[in-house]
């Protein structure tokens, strides 16, 4: 079962949801075994096919919030989560796709992942008609390593400490409050994911771009569970990330090995600059996507969850072909079925009208013709009776073919003989025993047998 990783841009405020495009969109291939088939940047339309695709969501266009969700399932569920977070959101929140953490917080709290609704339907609509049935999106944020506790929450101490010094609290005595507030102090992991590409390069030219304004990058930090996204000028993130970490302890990561920006001639006069990004560590683009598969919080959920039997455009265009000949099959199976039914219908009157007339040839008093081939042995077994003639199931011609068939079993040995519709009821004495081969002689006599375990009796019959 192979995997398809994709990295989505932000979505660009200043562009309409009418002009909505996305550029070529860097990705990762990765076979059932986990090992790498491709990786490279390509459009939509062109990326490679794979049983599953992990979209990874841009961190400014996803808005991360911890609240209480009522105990509701399904669409009343989806119904109440707006009224949940519309005092925290600027949006109409009626206008926003919002997706539920399964993992709960503690005192029945989740994680709340908000995008606009218009945003996140054109990403998976478009995947879906490009093809990519087992669609998942997860938050860019969830994707960041997470630091390990021990190693974050070493340094917060200190910085509690010092803050009680200079209070003129008494130092052992605000010691282990220091402790209990780092305890609660949640680290910061802040990334890097590349720079913003704004909307106003493809009119006034890259070049415009950076002389007008320094060149700004797409930022990720994430709180724990909780995650936003920024985007700010590159000078700026070192002094950014710690305003916003406060006392927390902080990582910082930088993208790396993004597939497409390897570095390009209209570039190389900018390449010599060095990066303002300090003690940022590297964060290969291999990683992020790998931790997107292992990421849990699915945006895709209620309208936009999974349905393999949904058929949509792109879907049927597939199939067109295959139900057209489907269709074709169907409809000359059927017609096909009930020309032969004619034919085999006609071949029916034609027989019943041939034996109706040998039925009124051979007895022309016959005035009424229900079922010929009954009529006629019914006829047939009255002129045999008028001729003095023995039917098979006649009692002498039954005790006839049961004579030639006792063989080694006694004639004397019988208890009892009953007639009645047209069958003979044979009942032997207790002391005589009937041979196994007494059932083949009635066989070859014309005759069928059979015993009844309950009375001892055997039933023999005509077998013609």
């Amino acid at each position: 079962m192979s995997t398809l990783i994709v990295l989505l841009p932000p979505r660009d405020p200043a562009v309409p949801s009418q002009e909505w495009q996305l550029p070529d969109l860097p990705f990762l291939l990765l076979d059932k075994s986990g090992r790498i088939q491709r990786a490279g940047r390509s459009a939509p339309g062109l990326l490679p096919r794979a049983s599953s695709t992990v979209l990874m969501i841009g961190a400014r266009d996803c808005l991360m919030l911890a609240a209480t969700v009522p105990p509701l399932k399904g669409p009343r569920l989806r119904q109440a989560l707006p009224n949940v977070v519309e005092d925290q959101l600027i949006q109409d929140p009626q206008t926003t796709h919002i997706a539920l953490d399964p993992q709960a917080l503690e005192g029945n709290r989740h994680v709340l992942a908000i995008v606009d609704r218009g945003w996140f339907r054109f990403i998976v609509e478009g995947f879906m008609a490009a093809g990519h049935r087992n669609v998942k999106a997860v938050p860019v944020a969830r994707c960041l390593p997470q630091p390990a506790a021990a190693t974050a929450a070493a340094p917060a101490p200190e910085v509690h400490a010092e803050k009680a010094v200079a209070t003129g609290a008494d130092a052992e005595s605000s010691s282990p409050r220091a402790e209990r507030a780092a305890d609660d102090i949640t680290p910061v992991v802040a990334a890097v994911l590349g720079s913003v590409v704004s909307s106003t390069v493809a009119v006034l030219g890259e070049e415009a771009i950076v002389d007008a304004a320094p060149p700004r990058v797409e930022l990720a930090l994430t709180r724990g569970p909780l995650g936003e996204g920024l985007a700010l000028p590159e000078s700026a993130v070192n002094s950014t990330v710690a305003a916003l970490a406060g006392n927390a302890p902080v990582t910082l990561y930088t993208l790396v090995d993004l597939p497409g920006s390897e570095p390009r001639l209209s570039s190389t006069a900018q390449s010599g600059r060095g990066s303002p990004i300090t003690g940022a560590l590297p964060l290969s683009f291999e990683t992020l996507a790998r931790n997107a598969i292992q990421c849990r919080f699915d945006l895709c959920q209620f309208e936009f969850a999974v349905q393999p039997w949904r058929l949509d455009r792109a879907t049927l265009r597939r199939l067109r072909l295959p139900l057209w000949l489907l269709a074709g099959t169907v409809l000359i199976a059927i017609i096909g079925a009930n020309v032969q039914w004619l034919m085999l219908s006609r071949q029916r009157d034609a027989l019943n009208a041939q034996m109706a007339e040998l039925l009124l040839n051979t007895f022309p008093k016959t005035t009424v013709v229900l079922d010929a081939p009954d009529q006629m042995a019914r006829q047939l077994q009255q002129l045999r009776v008028a001729a003095g003639e023995l039917s098979p199931d006649d009692f002498l011609s039954l005790a006839d073919g049961l004579a030639r068939s006792l063989g080694p079993v006694p004639v004397n040995g019988l208890a009892a003989l009953e007639y009645h519709d047209r069958r003979l009821d044979v009942t032997f004495k207790p002391e005589v025993k009937v041979d196994a081969d007494f059932q083949q002689r009635l066989t070859r006599n014309g005759l069928n047998g059979a015993i009844d375990s309950n009375t001892g009796k055997w039933t023999i019959r005509n077998g013609q």
